[in-house]
């Protein structure tokens, strides 16, 4: 026989048990300038440019999933969604984190062997901005976003394998590109390292997996400081879910 649910059994929105997430504006800001300088470097370098050939760029590949996953982890915490997986967040961190690296210690450094420290120089005005939007400051950014707003034991070691995927699809991309355009294209192979012409594949090859095992290096790295660095106003994230941390 069944039995008729009481009032006092009747089903309790889960917004009654659970107090709902709070709205996190500082970081929703912080997130979504970050976001608007990658988009804004972005967007100047596609209109002085030959938008084929600035998408060939690693640099603007890593822009493109700042942009993304940092202006859809601003609209999350503005409101109140649980934080992107940590696989993404972390990812845009390393990726971007090399971008900086790379264009300051090699491309950007007289002493490096890959130095275009005076092609550099030589830029004016729009792309001068674009360029230090895309290799300085959405790095710093990420990095700030990483140890100041960012809840920490999010990431797990595997992400520092997985996140070498990234890398490996830009190389095989790189090369083959390199392969369809013709040999007198100025813009046949996007960096000075990956130049078969110059260095053959053998070079190039071994150029590569010095950068990967870098990517390596920087991402466990970055797990290891996840683990160990302090949480910071963890207040706003007492009911976020363990498993789902990131960009909080």
């Amino acid at each position: 026989m069944l039995t008729p649910h009481s009032a006092d059994s009747s089903s309790v929105p889960a917004s009654a048990v659970i107090p709902p997430a709070l709205r996190r504006p500082c970081a929703a800001a912080f997130r979504g300038l970050i976001a608007l300088c990658a988009a804004t470097g972005l967007v100047i370098e596609c209109v002085h440019g030959n938008v084929f050939v600035v998408l060939s760029f690693f640099t603007i590949w890593s822009n493109i999933l700042v942009a993304v996953v940092f202006g859809w982890g601003a609209l999350r915490a503005w409101n109140r969604r649980p934080p992107l997986p940590a696989l993404w967040t972390g990812g845009a961190l390393l990726c971007i984190t090399v971008v900086g690296l790379v264009f300051h210690l090699v491309l950007d450094n007289e002493a490096s062997e890959f130095n275009q420290a005076a092609e550099i120089a030589r830029l004016t005005g729009a792309k001068a901005v674009a360029n230090q939007l895309l290799h300085t400051v959405t790095p710093i950014g990420a990095v700030l976003d990483f140890l100041l707003v960012t809840l920490p034991g999010a990431l797990r070691w595997r992400h520092a394998a997985q996140w070498l995927a990234a890398p490996g699809l830009y190389f095989a991309f790189a090369l083959v590109r390199g392969e369809l355009i013709s040999p007198d294209a100025p813009t046949r192979y996007t960096y000075p390292f990956l130049d078969v012409t110059a260095h053959g594949y053998g070079g190039v090859l071994t150029n590569a997996v010095v950068l990967g095992a870098g990517f390596y290096v920087l991402g466990l790295a970055i797990v290891a400081l996840d683990r160990v660095r302090p949480a910071v106003r963890l207040s706003e994230n007492r009911i976020s879910p363990q498993s789902a941390r990131g960009l909080k």
